[in-house]
């Protein structure tokens, strides 16, 4: 079986889900913590090498206050949980930013041989953008090149998502909003993966 090395995901949906379900939009992040670590020991029972989050934006930071705070909290929590798990565990964003968490700070070493090594790579992007990242000399230039990225939520774009890392990365779109994570849309991505045809432009 051809595993992708490195997965992007794109956890979307949240605020959906929430509404959906008669909560306020805030309080569906929550809902997409225990997803996140499914997902995280469903890759590793795979054996892919490195996977990528998407936290949330720089444009996200527009969002009212209290969904502000709720992802924000959320990214934090789910930083924790992961960083209990077997990895190398690196978040990258802008850090001088207000709306970056401080308690993420230690998480954000330039260099990822200063970071606790473990089976599996894992890149948190928190009050990230694309425009931040080039401007300011490349500040994910720890994080790999993307074989295939997972959205889930049903929108088909990469919405600023490390766009020199995706640039020959595979698509694979998820209708189910992300707290109705099921291992077996992982496992329905890497079946997916087999039939594509990776030329890397040849």
């Amino acid at each position: 079986m051809r595993i992708p090395r490195h997965i992007g995901i794109i956890p979307d949906g949240n605020r959906r889900w929430a509404k959906s379900n008669g909560l306020n939009k805030e309080q569906g992040y929550d809902y997409g913590l225990d997803p996140g670590l499914r997902l995280l020991r469903e890759a590793m029972k795979f054996g892919v090498e490195e996977i990528t989050y998407y936290g949330f934006t720089v444009d996200n930071c527009k969002r009212p206050k209290e969904q502000l705070e709720a992802f924000s909290t959320a990214c934090v929590e789910a930083v924790k949980l992961i960083g209990n798990e077997n990895v190398s565990l690196l978040v990258v964003g802008d850090t001088s930013s207000q709306c970056f968490p401080k308690e993420l700070m230690p998480y954000t070493k330039c260099d990822r041989s200063d970071l606790k090594q473990g089976q599996i790579k894992v890149n948190f992007l928190v009050n990230y953008g694309w425009e931040w990242d080039l401007k300011n000399g490349f500040k994910s230039r720890e994080i790999s090149r993307i074989n295939m990225i997972i959205r889930w939520g049903g929108m088909c774009r990469l919405s600023g998502f490390l766009p020199i890392q995706s640039v020959y990365a595979d698509f694979y779109i998820i209708k189910d909003l992300w707290p109705d994570f099921k291992e077996k849309h992982f496992d329905d991505a890497i079946a997916w993966y087999q039939e594509q045809d990776v030329t890397l432009g040849g």
